[in-house]
This record gives C-alpha cells, structure tokens and sequence, in this order.
C-alpha cells in the first residue's frame, strides 16, 4: 500500500529542515551571544586603588566577578590556579594586566581592551601572559577543534558495538580499548607532532581517553536500554549540544546561560576543561570536570553491561532491539 512510504516521505520531508534548524540554533545562538558573564578576574595592590578600579569593574553587572588579591604574586598563583582568567595589578607606574591565554585567547584580548577602557586616558597597560598558549597554536585552535572529532568517536564507537550486536562484557571491554587507543593515538598527534600541548604526555592522553569512554559510553548505554533510537539521542547530546555548547573555542563564561553550565556537564564541555588544566595548568582546576567525565562514563558502562543481560537476541530479532515478541508455537 502506498500509505506506509507516503508517510516515509513527509517524514523525510519534516525532519530534515528540523535537525538543520536545530543544528544551527545549537552551534549559531551561543557563538552569536559570546559575552563575559559573571567571568572571574582578578584586582590586586593597595587597598584604595584597587578599590577604585573594582568599582569601574563592577559598573558593567553581571560582567565580571571580582576576585581582590593583597600584591602581584598573589594574582599570578589565582591564574596558575584557574580561579581567575588575569588580573589588573594596580601599582606606582599605573596598572599592569595579568593573563593566560592558555585558559583563552578570547578572554585575554576580551580583559586587555577592558583594562586599558578602565585605566586613564592615554595611559598604557603591559599586559604579562602568566600561562601562554603554545608558539604553535597561539589562538588556542587546534585546541577548539579536537573536541569535535573527539565526540565524533565516541558517538562512532557507541554506535558500533551496538550495530555489531556487542552485548555485556564484551561491549564495555570494546568501548574502554576503543578510548584508550584513541587517547594514545590523538596525544601523538596533537601533543608529540602539532605540538599544541604542553603538559604530561601520558595524563593527556587518559584525559583524551577518558573523554572519548564518556562519550561512548553514554551512547551505548542509551543504546543498551532503548535500542536503536538511543544512538540518536546520544549523539544529540553530544555532537549538537555537547560540543556546541562546550565553550572549548571560547570560555563556558561566555556563552548564554545556562548554555555555559549544561555544557559542562556533557563529556565534549568538561573534557575541554580537563584537558586544558592537565595540558597547561599542571592540573589545578581539574576536579569537577574529571568527576563529571568518571560519572558518565560508569553510568554508562553499568548501563551496558546491565542493558546486554535485560536484552538478549534471539533467532527473530538478533540485534536485541525492541519490538514484537516472538509468540510461542503451540503444538499437539
């Protein structure tokens, strides 16, 4: 009957512009609305000075959170700590910016041209980088750019041992060996040959696999629990919200909220985190988003081994998804 493909059809034809239309709201809206939110800076020196450039900070609400420090040294600790992106030093020659690229190239052009608005006419601002972005990626792009394919492997992987009908066990010894030799494979080429990393070659390389486990993982867990339909909503969640919504080519306080806070809490956002502090910062700042990759990451292997006992083939339906059961036959 032609009913069954007409609707096919409309299907088709109402999908597609809705998947584009998405994908564009996705990556368009928080690249279009990039803007410091409650971004965390630093002010340091006396008392009265420093005081005074706060209060020019704090005229713009809801733009910076001000962080005050007694001198210099300890403004540069709060960067090498990522509690703060830079900080303006106020001293007897007029005030000095500190900064970090390595954190984000954005947010270090963004707070220069907010010092030298805020400090007198015609006064200059140097401006120290405390943590800079490597010689060979100074835009911090090469950085931006790997979260994607990142996501794209996991999404690849999780689809995989579901398509090839790997079940418990197996299926989670596939996801982490898949993980492992990417986070080998990708640190060789970004770390050892870009060199657009700087940190520990073998810690980056388990944040990269890490990265890529809770990506998979979490697909096929979705996969083990709803079938096939569960890879497209995990590749929903991470490739059009994970990754767009990450602020890895950015910063997560720049983007809309609360686009800036669920990012992080998808694997593409806190991987882009984590692999930040452990290839820049010599780790600081990497708790929160090392526990929110470990946390997908175990859900989502206990819902594959768990997901593989629940849904076992059978000669009828042998990739274990859902849909009518098998009736038994009666006979005499």
């Amino acid at each position: 009957m032609p009913a069954a493909p007409n609707r096919r059809a409309i299907a088709v034809i109402l999908l597609v512009p809705l998947i584009v239309t998405l994908s564009l709201w996705s990556f368009s809206w928080p690249a279009a609305r990039i803007a410091p939110r409650d971004l965390p800076v630093g002010v340091a020196g006396p008392a009265a000075a420093a005081g005074q450039l706060q209060k020019q900070f704090e005229q713009r609400a809801g733009t910076f959170e001000i962080h005050r420090y007694d001198d210099e040294a300890a403004a540069r600790d709060a960067i090498e700590e990522r509690v703060v992106y830079g900080a303006v030093v106020v001293t007897e020659e007029g005030p000095r910016l500190l900064t970090a690229s390595a954190a984000s190239p954005v947010v270090s052009q963004l707070l220069t041209e907010a010092a030298k608005g805020a400090a007198p006419p015609g006064t200059a601002v140097p401006v120290t980088d405390v943590v800079a972005a490597p010689e060979a990626d100074p835009r911090g792009a090469a950085l931006g750019a790997s979260i994607l394919p990142l996501a794209l492997a996991g999404v690849a992987a999780g689809a995989l041992v579901t398509v090839l009908r790997l079940r418990g066990t197996k299926a989670a010894v596939a996801l982490v060996g898949a993980a492992g030799l990417v986070g080998v494979a990708a640190t060789a080429l970004t770390h050892s040959w870009l060199g657009v990393m700087a940190g520990d070659w073998w810690t980056e390389a388990g944040v990269v696999g890490l990265t890529v486990l809770a990506v998979s993982s979490g697909v096929g867990g979705l996969a083990a629990l709803f079938g096939s339909k569960g890879i497209g909503v995990g590749a929903l969640l991470m490739v059009l919200l994970g990754n767009s919504f990450s602020g890895v080519t950015s910063a997560p306080e720049l983007l809309p909220e609360p686009v800036g806070t669920i990012g992080q809490w998808l694997p593409p956002g806190a991987g882009g985190s984590l692999l930040r502090s452990v290839a820049f910062f010599d780790g600081a700042a990497a708790g929160g988003a090392a526990l929110t990759l470990a946390v997908w990451a175990v859900l989502g292997l206990a819902a594959v081994l768990t997901g593989g006992r629940r849904r076992q083939p059978d000669a009828d339906n042998p990739a274990g998804l859902p849909g009518r059961r098998r009736e038994p036959v009666l006979t005499d």
